[in-house]
């Protein structure tokens, strides 16, 4: 997903009764989604294939919004480094939503899984050519996919022996994490390239738009942040087509 802009929502009023830091509702969340997963597994609910996929999907959404950080910061922003997001540390990027959530209910329905990391704060008039190295910082999202998908590919071929890779003998457990770790990261960076907000392929719409048009533009984004869903939904088997184009020539390479 798109990087965050600059600024954000202040914290509520105080409540009554004990409040978690926002770090302890992650791992709370996460501990639980843990036990339901084990739940569902041990009950012959979900494979294990779903659970294998699940699982390095997180990894890639992390490193995807890491990439938007690093980018903004050689390019003169460093408000991410600044908030501690340019760290490995899965907490600080986790949310519970986008990155637990969503990618385990999809993962489960059968309609491919995506989802999104807290947003990496950038801003963007801090970069040294604003409008020109925002779609940089954008589209590096995708790339960090395609690379991680690239070097997943490299990676099962080593540890995977031919007569597996030609289809002779089921993958063992190393190779299949870097079999579906590579499949993730495809669909994750084909699906951030969808042109829409709040996908990072919006960049691109927004550099052409005239400078005049860019406050409204700006002012309709909070209301378009479910409509790569929506497209998604509409568009399903398109959607599965391309997807399963991508995914056989990817694999036709690791023969």
């Amino acid at each position: 997903m798109a990087y965050g802009g600059y600024g954000g929502t202040g914290g509520g009023s105080g409540q009554a009764g004990r409040r978690f830091h926002p770090n302890q509702r992650t791992v709370i969340i996460a501990v639980v989604a843990v036990a339901i997963i084990a739940f569902l597994l041990a009950t012959s609910r979900i494979t294990s294939v779903e659970i294998i996929y699940f699982l390095v999907l997180v990894p890639s959404i992390i490193l995807h919004e890491i990439s938007h950080g690093v980018v903004a910061l050689a390019y003169g922003d460093d408000t991410a480094k600044r908030a501690g997001r340019l760290t490995l540390n899965p907490i600080k990027h986790v949310d519970p939503v986008g990155t637990l959530l969503v990618p385990a209910v999809l993962s489960l329905s059968g309609l491919g899984a995506y989802g999104w990391a807290k947003p990496v704060p950038v801003n963007t008039n801090r970069l040294r050519s604003p409008r020109n190295h925002t779609v940089v910082v954008s589209l590096v999202g995708p790339l960090t996919n395609f690379a991680l998908a690239a070097l997943m590919g490299l990676c099962f071929v080593l540890v995977t022996p031919l007569a597996t890779r030609q289809g002779y003998a089921y993958p063992g457990l190393i190779s299949q994490i870097f079999l579906f770790a590579g499949i993730a990261n495809i669909v994750l960076g084909l699906f951030n390239l969808i042109p829409c907000p709040p996908l990072d392929g919006a960049s691109v719409l927004e550099r052409f738009l005239p400078e005049r048009m860019l406050p409204e533009y700006y002012r309709l984004q909070p209301f378009l942040m479910f409509l790569p869903f929506i497209l998604i939904l509409v568009f399903h088997n398109e959607w599965s087509s391309l997807i399963g184009h991508v995914v056989n020539w990817w694999s036709g390479l690791l023969v």
